[in-house]
């Protein structure tokens, strides 16, 4: 199971939000590829980056702060938010992304999730973001009538990487990330999943590592390393050694 810090992105600088409300919006950092070298240099090997803007605008907002993060850092960067087409996935690629993240395009158009897959192997994940097990979209602006699973089945043997899945009503809160529904989801499909939103203690990290073989591959945190209720130096370790 691999660790990835969240770095949100808004307005150009490094934000949490409370249960993806952009008006609940802290600010950590106003300078991301700082805020990028710090996490490379506590040890994580990984970046999951969300251009929140981009999400609403439905195309890239903070691309500026993300070239900054590319060109302070030499680990592999997943990016999310207002990505909808296969000129902006070729773009963004083109820039040195290992990875971008499909959301409310995943819903609204299936076919071009696999076209991408197609034509860029090994780098297209889908973002799943639910709000009670229904998809949310627009920046969870909008929720669907489509479960988190029926989504996430249209793309079985499509190439996915990975699903990002996002419990929204636990996102930012701090209240223990969903490791049932995000335990369940990757038991359901041959995709790997990485567990994101709510993520507040180690023992998040321990409760899903202990259900890591239904198909857990990672797990995003956030405000818990803001905010310095889990370190860093005993999240690797704790990962390096169950993984090994």
């Amino acid at each position: 199971m691999n660790l990835y810090p969240a770095i949100d992105l808004k307005d150009g600088n490094c934000v949490r939000l409370l249960r993806g409300e952009m008006d609940a919006a802290t600010v950590f950092n106003n300078d991301p590829a700082d805020q990028a070298r710090s996490f490379r240099n506590a040890g994580f090997n990984r970046l999951h980056l969300v251009d929140l803007n981009g999400a609403f605008a439905g195309k890239p907002v903070n691309a500026a702060a993300v070239e900054g993060i590319l060109g302070a850092t030499d680990v592999p960067v997943q990016l999310g938010g207002g990505i909808r087409d296969l000129a902006t996935i070729d773009m963004w690629l083109e820039k040195g992304l290992s990875r971008v993240i499909l959301g409310t395009i995943a819903l609204r158009d299936p076919s071009l999730v696999k076209e991408a897959c197609r034509m860029f192997p090994g780098h297209i994940a889908v973002g799943i973001d639910a709000r009670d097990g229904m998809v949310a979209v627009e920046g969870w602006a909008e929720t669907s009538e489509t479960s988190a699973l029926d989504l996430a089945r249209k793309f079985e043997d499509a190439g996915v990487e990975a699903i990002i899945y996002t419990d929204i009503d636990r996102d930012g809160a701090l209240q223990g990330v969903n490791v049932e529904a995000t335990r369940d989801l990757a038991a359901a499909i041959s995709i790997p999943v990485i567990a994101s939103g709510g993520v507040a203690s180690i023992l998040d990290i321990e409760k899903l590592l202990a259900v890591q073989s239904s198909g857990i591959e990672g797990v995003i945190i956030g405000r818990a390393l803001y905010d310095g209720r889990i370190d860093p130096a005993e999240a690797i370790d704790l990962v390096r050694r169950e993984n090994a």
